[in-house]
């Protein structure tokens, strides 16, 4: 009786739709509302291992179904195609936020950042630097291992 039933169920949920829809978010965040046959709420929200990522609301999202019978859902990735920088070529990587910030990855080996930039640790360049504007260094200055003293002549 176990094995009709969920063959019934099988069935039924085949004969429901697809395993992946479009849709647009009405709520966005961590655990996002999507539009998609009808709302969708509280879906868990998943993107690739190492990346944070919540839906804005209006964002076109794709929202796979999935568990026994389709009965769960999750928004796995956004349309981002209108963000994409122009002359873009596959093998690229664009990552970008809202506010402007981008770090763009490009097919000659170049990484274009945008945005005002913070690093925390150490840093070490090998060959040429070139700087645009100005520098502020707070705290000692160092070339090749002795402190600089700058000329009082």
């Amino acid at each position: 009786m176990w094995l009709s039933k969920a063959l019934a169920f099988r069935q039924a949920a085949e004969r429901e739709g697809t395993a992946a829809d479009m849709g647009v978010t009405t709520i966005g965040g961590a655990s996002a509302s999507v539009m998609t046959r009808g709302e969708q709420r509280e879906l868990a929200v998943f993107a690739p291992g190492g990346l944070v990522w919540q839906p804005r609301a209006g964002d076109t999202v794709l929202v796979i179904q999935g568990g026994s019978g389709c009965q769960e859902q999750c928004v796995a990735a956004a349309d981002t195609s209108a963000a994409a920088p122009e002359g873009m070529v596959p093998g690229e990587l664009f990552l970008f936020s809202q506010g402007g910030a981008s770090i763009y990855l490009r097919q000659d080996g170049a990484i274009a950042v945008r945005g005002p930039l913070s690093l925390e640790g150490d840093l070490t360049v090998e060959g040429d630097v070139s700087l645009t504007g100005r520098v502020d260094i707070n705290g000692p200055l160092y070339i090749n291992g002795i402190p600089y003293q700058p000329c009082t002549c």
